[in-house]
């Protein structure tokens, strides 16, 4: 389930980088933010208390 929940947010971490040219304006803090939950869920599943 953990693998799971990792493969989604890396998938949407991809997702919210900013590539088109409206979304170039927000800068990086929807793939900041998306990165930070990705992180702590990595180190949430490699302890093992996910």
């Amino acid at each position: 389930m953990g693998t799971l929940i990792l493969l989604i947010l890396v998938l949407l971490l991809i997702g919210a980088l900013p590539a088109w040219p409206h979304s170039r304006n927000w800068g990086y803090a929807p793939s900041g933010v998306t990165g930070l939950v990705v992180l702590v869920l990595l180190v949430m599943l490699l302890t093992g208390r996910l």
